[in-house]
């Protein structure tokens, strides 16, 4: 008995070192790794500082001496350039928010619905819908296929649609990584109680389902949020009028018709003129500026909802 008793008291000192060495130790961790992240954190935002510079600089110095975290010589000739209509830009920035916006929801639903049975055990064409979704991302149509079903059978053309459901409404890749997600962090108790209680499959969808899903919900939203607001090809291939143009084609055909001016003046002999004198990368960077602009605001929106999805959900006893 004492042998036993002086065993648990070497253990319970060995334990107490051990947690003291922990201690003494967790401070410097800790700094190192503040240190680290601090570093990681401003080579991150070196490029974006470097890209605002460039596009509040003078043409002229930049071409000269490259570029530069603080400006040379402050302008606001590439914003007075890309601004020059504002109204257009205005709008393209509301049909590019209202784009994503519709299109992530409906994106995310219909990927959530199609995940979601395929996860299910008891789900009886589990296998051919599976197949179904690996078939279509190894295989496809092509390029013209594709455009003759959006443009003649589906008569997409030159409406809010085109640049909605073409290629990026549901993504096979996206279904898979919610699929995972349902069959290993959504333990199979908890449907069978939901529906013993009473809950149809529907309810238990939306209201278990979905609630304990967030993690992988807001990441899905952010890949769609991130694809349907930096799409500009759909708008080249569908769209003809200026009205229903995104954001970023606009700036991708303001960018196109600011080089054909240039390089048009130098080729014709023009080099020292206004034309060759109007700002060609400082108006690329204000482009980047403008465009990005609610993208950034997405990071932390969808930041809050990991860190919340963690602590939801749970088999308990």
């Amino acid at each position: 008995m004492k042998t036993t008793m002086q065993q648990q008291t070497a253990l319970n000192v060995e334990q107490h070192v051990k947690s003291n060495e922990i201690n003494a130790i967790s401070p410097v961790t800790n700094v190192v790794l503040n240190i680290l992240f601090w570093v990681y954190t401003v080579l991150c935002l070196f490029p974006i500082l470097v890209v605002l510079a460039v596009s509040f600089s003078d043409q002229k110095q930049v071409t000269l001496h490259g570029y530069n975290i603080i400006p040379r010589q402050f302008s606001l000739d590439a914003y007075s350039y890309l601004l020059n209509d504002a109204t257009q830009i205005v709008h393209a920035y509301g049909l590019s928010i209202l784009v994503t916006v519709i299109g992530t929801t409906l994106g995310l639903l219909m990927t959530a619905l199609f995940a979601y049975p395929i996860s299910r055990q008891d789900f009886d064409f589990r296998t051919f819908f599976s197949f179904f979704l690996f078939f279509t991302m190894i295989f496809g149509g092509g390029l013209v296929p594709w455009y003759i079903v959006f443009t003649n059978w589906l008569d997409m053309r030159d409406t809010i649609w085109a640049l909605i459901i073409p290629g990026l409404l549901f993504n096979a890749f996206y279904v898979i990584i919610m699929r995972t997600f349902f069959q290993t962090s959504i333990h199979p108790s908890i449907i069978e109680s939901a529906g013993i209680d009473g809950a149809g499959e529907l309810r238990i969808f939306f209201r278990i389902i979905l609630p304990l899903s967030t993690p992988v919900m807001a990441t899905i939203a952010l890949f769609y949020t991130i694809g349907y607001w930096n799409d500009w090809f759909n708008s080249l291939v569908f769209i003809q009028q200026d009205k229903l143009v995104s954001l970023q084609y606009l700036m991708y055909k303001t960018m196109m018709n600011l080089q054909f001016l240039v390089s048009n003046a130098a080729n014709t002999g023009n080099a020292g003129g206004a034309i060759a004198k109007l700002p060609g990368e400082t108006v690329r960077m204000a482009m980047a500026i403008i465009g990005m602009g609610p993208i950034v605001l997405a990071y932390p929106i969808f930041q809050k909802y990991f860190v919340k999805g963690l602590t939801i959900g749970a088999v308990k006893g």
